[in-house]
């Protein structure tokens, strides 16, 4: 996929997980979680940033933002999903500097995941502010409906 038609797919892929927004919301823990603020960031294979903050509170959604960037830009680098890259590294399964991604910048919490596109292209989504099975499930989600 070419980079007009990347970047459409991502913007698209971004305003279905805004949609799904208010279904997490009304699970009592995504809602206690969130306190005002989520974000979603998607790297392409070209490095290209793509992110959006959601909520009421800009400096809560900012925080989520960073969280959001931190854990896509790991699982874009490693190709791992961020709590299975922490695992590995913690269980001296993986050299911690493979990656150049050390103690204390990488991040464990569940969230940042590759997704991999029908024609095998790998971008790379990092979704912060609801628990972390629902941080992994909402980008999942929407990307199954669009593909």
């Amino acid at each position: 996929m070419q980079y007009p038609e990347m970047a459409a797919f991502i913007n698209t892929l971004i305003d279905k997980v805004e949609e799904l927004i208010p279904e997490y919301m009304a699970k009592k823990e995504d809602r206690e979680k969130e306190r005002g603020g989520t974000a979603i960031c998607i790297l392409d294979p070209e490095g290209r940033v793509y992110g959006k903050m959601f909520g009421t509170d800009t400096i809560m959604a900012r925080e989520r933002y960073r969280v959001a960037w931190i854990k896509a830009s790991q699982a874009w680098i490693t190709g791992l999903p961020t709590g299975e890259y922490e695992r590995q590294v913690f269980n001296k399964e993986i050299d911690e500097g493979k990656y150049g991604i050390r103690r204390p910048d990488l991040i464990g919490w569940e969230g940042g995941q590759p997704l991999y596109l029908k024609d095998g292209t790998m971008i790379a989504a990092g979704f912060g502010g609801f628990t972390s099975a629902s941080d992994l499930e909402i980008v999942k989600r929407a990307l199954e409906m669009i593909q």
